[in-house]
């Protein structure tokens, strides 16, 4: 018969339509079946996808539909992490309102994924700017405030004078906005927080508790920061006033030579009053940023307050200073400084001709160490310390730290490099906050029965600030009693909306609850797919949160996702794709030009996921081109196989059929391999691409021959439905099978029929490959050895050497150790 031409728009609109009408991908909790919640991190609605957006969706595509046919029932639903800023932007500079923008890009963007053939269930979408939505988010708010979980207080916060907000300490990257790039300037403003420091140790254990990357979880422990050390007091000189500090080196204490406080400290702001070099630097601070990566790198000044502290061993009098090295909100805000043994210390000092008494030196036997030079920064053996000399720095740490407590000088504590969450921001595109204030300045969370607190949507922006801020229709309300109450106009930080979308995804039409019984059923997520970038700030949050919800007795277990796949950025000319660079590329093109089943294969063919992906035009033809090559094997081959039966179990095989059944069972366990378990699609790949080299130059001649070749054409199929399901569909129609190949299960691979005649054994001496020999499959260990110690290329490395041991891992090598 003659060949159909491939063609992947008819054949991809065809599919989907299938699925769309059938309700392919709808699903209901199932108790008797095993569940598989596979989510990929909704997207921003900016107006197009971009490739980053294609590699995340097609890797968590693939593997929910690998799982479909593994018999499970899965769940991959789709949303849009609606609110945030760049619509405000968006709406500023095209004269609409935001949510006209958002909403309009999210009919877009569903259109883009319907065409690359994903398999959501659209029943639950959700977009996190309806009222609908962050309507619950309100009314946990309301019980977290019950809860004393939410609270306002006064902060020194970072502002971002483009946004016109605050941002969290996560979102300042090297002092600067993350979005923005503008410097991060200090300032003291009310605001709202979440009480996330009161499960520091819960969100740290947790994370053995998850099948995360170990980088993932070592930035989320390093992030939460727990230490263990002592807070130490200092009595001022001049007074009887306290200052304590913390520190986890002790050992160190005899080598303080002055103390630093934050520039928010009580005795500098009333130092600040009657000194004019304080109040200047003090003014000086406000443009700095406050979180620790900024301070780190910034410049380190100073100012003196003139009095000094009694160091609590030494008796010694050492200064104190206010230094804008020093958070107020770690620890005290305020530390004992101990130049020799730090390095920040040890600059500060050096600038401002501060003494630097080294106290522990390197181990005898170890180098010696300048302390003109740096800081020695290590553990030793003390010095300059009284009775405590010659003690190593872990027994001193434990020595001198019993002694202060023991001397009421001291106490233990642990501490943790976490803040409380700070989730209000001071912009308009946002879930208002639900809380009033009346004229006493009393607070009140909404009544549920006065929730969604709605955002107004039909807004025009004057400049840049909050639209809602100036609209006393929104934030002025008056109650039954005529009395006046003043509605907040922060809006919640976006990262609250995400922290939770994933549970409201199993339960999206509730209108009674935030999340009902069905949450129980699906959670938690299975697999969780989504960019490294994300690993402190939305999933530390979502994980936070979760624990949350779960003191609500909304969900169970502590944990909201049980596996993570970060997957790389997608690179074109060697750096990541942007607008800005002129290097991007755009999927809907790719789509119309090859089709979807081409930017998928692509996608999973050419980097492992976790590595970033190099754009190719080559690459992307080479996908093509391999799909017309299926295509057309299928359409030449299709007359022979259609009514051919199965092989019988007792079937003899001649050697070029055993030869392609063996592959073909070969490449089966491989892929399932792969798919299942390693997530290496584009070795999955290759080895299907073998097969495939091996059918086209397979010669069918007898009715055997149609056997060998169906089976292993219909595995083809059912390997790569899950990456390319378009046009695995229609071949596998065309073949005359009458349930659809989204229906069929995952082929399994019998061990048996991938054994081989001979074995290709790797020969290593002292562990490095010396030769490969080819042996019969049923080869015994004493013949293995002795074919191999007959082997030219091996006798090169033993001739005249003593042989200790001969290791045979059976079937693979055998290593010689001379």
């Amino acid at each position: 018969m003659s060949e159909k031409k491939y063609n992947p728009r008819e054949i991809e609109a065809e599919a989907q339509k299938f699925w769309e009408e059938k309700k392919v991908f709808e699903v209901s909790e199932d108790p008797g079946k095993e569940k598989f919640y596979c989510l990929c991190m909704f997207p921003y609605p900016s107006g197009r996808l971009h490739m980053g957006h294609v590699r995340n969706y097609t890797i968590g595509d693939v593997i929910s539909r690998y799982q479909r046919m593994q018999g499970k029932n899965v769940l991959q639903p789709m949303g849009w992490d609606a609110f945030g800023l760049p619509a405000e932007g968006a709406a500023i500079k095209n004269k609409m309102a935001p949510a006209q923008w958002t909403r309009e890009n999210i009919q877009y963007m569903k259109h883009q994924l319907k065409l690359l053939g994903f398999g959501y269930d659209w029943t639950r979408e959700l977009a996190t700017c309806d009222p609908s939505y962050y309507r619950w988010e309100q009314w946990m708010f309301t019980r977290l405030y019950e809860k004393g979980l939410a609270y306002r207080d006064k902060a020194i916060v970072n502002w971002d004078p483009v946004e016109n907000t605050v941002l969290a300490n996560e979102q300042v990257i090297d002092g600067k906005g993350w979005r923005s790039g503008a410097t991060i300037e200090r300032r003291e403003l009310p605001q709202w927080f979440l009480r996330i420091t009161n499960y520091c140790e819960e969100l740290l254990s947790g994370l053995d508790d998850v099948e995360w990357p170990e980088q993932v979880k070592v930035m989320q422990r390093n992030w939460i920061g727990r230490s263990e050390g002592f807070e130490i007091d200092f009595r001022l000189s001049e007074s009887e006033e306290i200052i304590t500090a913390y520190t986890t080196r002790p050992d160190t204490l005899f080598g303080a030579t002055y103390m630093a406080l934050a520039p928010e400290h009580p005795l500098v702001q009333a130092s600040a009053k009657n000194n004019t070099r304080v109040s200047k630097f003090l003014e000086e601070t406000k443009s700095q940023s406050v979180s620790e990566e900024a301070l780190e790198k910034m410049d380190k000044i100073g100012v003196p307050l003139g009095v000094t502290a009694i160091n609590p061993v030494s008796g010694e009098s050492i200064p104190v200073w206010a230094a804008n090295f020093v958070l107020m909100t770690y620890g005290t805000g305020s530390i004992m400084s101990v130049p020799a043994h730090d390095q920040r210390d040890f600059d500060f000092a050096k600038k401002y001709g501060l003494n630097i008494k080294p106290v522990i030196v390197p181990k005898k036997g170890s180098s010696d160490h300048n302390f003109e030079v740096s800081a020695f920064i290590d553990q030793g053996e003390l010095i300059n310390s009284e009775e405590f000399n010659d003690l190593d720095s872990n027994e001193a740490k434990i020595t001198i730290g019993d002694r202060l407590v023991s001397n009421g000088l001291a106490k233990k504590v642990i501490n943790y490099r976490l803040r409380d969450w700070l989730i209000s921001r001071q912009r308009y595109w946002g879930a208002p906050i639900p809380v009033l204030t009346n004229e006493q300045e009393e607070i009140y969370t909404e009544k549920d029965e006065n929730l969604p607190v709605v955002l107004p949507e039909d807004v025009q922006f004057d400049g840049v600030q909050s639209p809602i801020k100036s609209m006393k229709e929104f934030f002025e309300v008056t109650l039954e009693n005529e009395e006046t109450h003043i509605r907040e106009t922060d809006t919640f930080d976006t990262f609250m909306e995400s922290s939770w979308y994933y549970a409201r995804f199993c339960s999206a039409d509730s209108q009674e609850k935030m999340l009902d019984e069905r949450a129980k059923y699906w959670l938690p997520v299975d697999l969780y797919i989504g960019g490294i970038e994300h690993a402190i700030l939305h999933l530390l949050y979502a994980r936070f949160y979760h624990r949350l919800l779960r003191d609500e007795g909304l969900v169970d277990g502590d944990e909201p996702f049980k596996r993570l796949l970060t997957q790389g950025m997608v690179l074109n000319n060697g750096a990541k794709m942007s607008k800005s660079l002129g290097n991007t590329v755009d999927p809907e093109e790719m789509i119309n030009n090859y089709g979807a089943d081409t930017v998928r294969l692509f996608m999973m063919f050419t980097a492992p996921p976790e590595q970033s992906l190099e754009w190719s035009d080559k690459a992307i033809n080479g996908s093509f081109r391999f799909l017309k090559r299926l295509w057309t094997l299928v359409q030449s081959r299709r007359d022979d196989l259609l009514n051919t039966e199965e092989i019988h179990p007792q079937a003899h095989l001649n050697e070029k059929q055993a030869i392609l059944r063996r592959k073909t069972h070969q490449t089966i366990a491989k892929v399932s391999d792969d798919i299942g378990r390693r997530y290496t699609f584009n070795t999955a790949i290759a080895a299907v691409m073998e097969l495939v080299n091996d059918l086209n130059v397979f010669q069918i001649e007898d009715e055997m021959d149609q056997k060998v070749a169906k089976e292993a054409i219909t595995s083809v199929l059912l390997l790569l439905s899950p990456i390319v399901p378009h046009i695995c569909n229609r071949l596998w129609l065309d073949l005359g099978f009458d349930q659809p190949i989204i229906d069929e299960v995952w082929p399994k691979h019998n061990p048996d029929l991938m054994m081989t005649d001979t074995l290709e054994i790797i020969v290593q001496v002292n562990g490095k490959l010396r030769s490969k020999i080819t042996v019969d499959g049923s080869i015994e260990n004493t013949e293995l050895e002795q074919l191999v110690l007959m082997d030219e290329k091996i006798k090169k490395y033993t001739d005249n050497q003593t042989i200790k041991k001969i290791i045979i891992v059976p079937k693979k090598l055998v290593n010689i150790v001379i």
